[in-house]
């Protein structure tokens, strides 16, 4: 089908697309410990009949022990033809405190060209570009023999603790010879990107105790340093004056080609004027190709709750972004290493390994690479972006080693001005079409590659 085609048929769809995309959003489909795991239910339920209604023959629900509802669509590829596997996930993050909202969280509100609502851009858009791409396009591949399944996760947001046991479980239903994550971002509105490399991930939960019990401030302060005041100082140990990571041990890749706008920067990441950045060298190095140790969370007695006593025990979780060539464990042990060598005497220390998760890097210069650029430039107008992303798809690296023979890119729906796990996420309405638009030209397109699978 010509891209001309495309666009008139795409602009049919896509109002009937924005709404299936409000539909899910209404879902609130939190997947962490302690929710109501009943919507999460509900949203697989809602993506499974999506997925039925653009024409996939073979779908259903599944998990693993202790895992969340992930939907599995097929339409099986030919004999000699390709396979094309779309990833996406249809768990949320949580809200956070829904107050700070400018609207109910789960409740979508279209403003101007966005659309707000948790998940409307991480990753339900995700998933609705690959509904609305089968739609344009699904009944084109099983007529050249395409194979195409859809694998939409259900714990993506909760670490994807099943994540690896449960593509074991279904090697042979999502085995392909190419596999498209639909989880990143673009480079700016208007400038689409293909994400080239992510940073991994490990984090711990380090403990700070200091009493076996909280005793009166005025009676005891001086002698006795309280646990939180600890903690506070056993933490700056983890950043130099610049603000760089102080972890010995720790590796980085090479400084990308490309660099942002510092202005651009700070409005998309809401620096405040006169608030300077943190470390040095070019800003995306900082982002995509260095070290970045984040403090993500603290207990601790509440301002409102505070009384005048010695806090006995904190703790923190830290989170440690790793650039493309750093192996986690090593990492891992660098980091613990570091906070049990800055222990101070007067304190008992304790860290507790957490999630690990691998960076990615992928090869230039494939022919899906080159079908993707492409297919970018042509919905957009403009040519892609090569990117590295600072956040972290750890499965991304299961999906390598359990499926050797597939390639692996990585775009997404996402702009900077998203706000994707924060308040007021949103979706560029525009910019959705033209994924939904490079998605159709790729898979139009996918006949073209070689055949990777036995």
């Amino acid at each position: 089908m010509a891209i001309d085609t495309l666009r008139l048929e795409l602009e049919a769809l896509l109002p009937g697309a924005v709404e299936d995309l409000k539909d899910l959003v209404r879902i609130p489909s939190i997947a962490f410990d302690g929710y109501d795991r009943e919507p999460v239910q509900r949203s697989a339920e809602a993506v499974a009949a999506l997925l039925r209604g653009a024409g996939m023959t073979e779908v259903s629900i599944e998990s693993v022990e202790g895992g969340a509802p992930a939907v599995i669509g097929r339409t099986p590829a030919a004999e000699g033809c390709p396979t094309v596997l779309l990833y996406a996930h249809h768990d949320v993050q949580p809200t956070g405190d829904v107050a700070d909202w400018s609207t109910a969280p789960f409740e979508p509100v279209q403003r101007g060209r966005r659309l707000f609502g948790r998940g409307a851009s991480d990753d339900k858009a995700g998933v609705m570009a690959h509904v609305t791409a089968l739609r344009l396009v699904g009944e084109e591949l099983a007529a050249d023999g395409v194979g195409v399944t859809v694998f939409v996760e259900g714990e993506e947001e909760a670490g994807s603790p099943t994540f690896r046991p449960f593509i074991e479980a279904h090697r042979d239903a999502l085995a392909a010879d190419l596999i498209i994550v639909a989880d990143s971002a673009n480079w700016a509105v208007g400038t689409p990107a293909l994400t080239t490399s992510l940073r991994g991930l490990v984090d711990v939960v380090v403990e700070v105790r200091a009493l076996d019990h909280a005793v009166h401030s005025g009676l005891f302060g001086g002698p006795v340093m309280d646990s939180l005041t600890q903690l506070a100082r056993l933490l700056a140990t983890l950043h130099d004056d610049d603000g760089k990571v102080a972890v010995e041990g720790l590796a980085r890749a090479q400084d990308p080609s490309i660099e942002m706008d510092e202005g651009d920067f700070r409005r998309d990441a809401g620096v405040p004027d006169g608030v300077e950045l943190s470390g040095t060298g070019p800003l995306t190095a900082r982002l995509w190709t260095r070290p970045a140790l984040s403090v993500i969370g603290i207990d601790a007695p509440a301002v409102r709750e505070a009384s005048n006593t010695l806090v006995p025990v904190s703790r923190a979780k830290v989170s440690l972004r790793l650039p493309p060539g750093e192996d986690p464990d090593s990492a891992m042990e660098a980091l613990v290493a570091h906070l049990e060598r800055h222990t101070p005497p007067t304190a008992q220390v304790t860290v507790h390994p957490g999630e690990k998760g691998r960076p990615y890097s992928a090869r230039q210069d494939s022919p899906a690479m080159d079908l993707a650029r492409t297919a970018l430039g042509e919905a957009w107008g403009t040519a892609a972006v090569d990117t590295g992303l600072g956040g972290s798809i750890p499965f991304i690296a299961d999906l390598i080693e359990v499926f050797p023979q597939a390639e692996v890119l990585v775009t997404g729906v996402e702009d900077p001005e998203s706000r994707a796990h924060g308040v007021d996420e949103s979706l560029h309405l525009d910019e959705f079409a033209k994924v939904c638009l490079a998605e159709a030209l790729l898979l139009r397109d996918a006949g073209s590659l070689n055949r990777g699978r036995a």
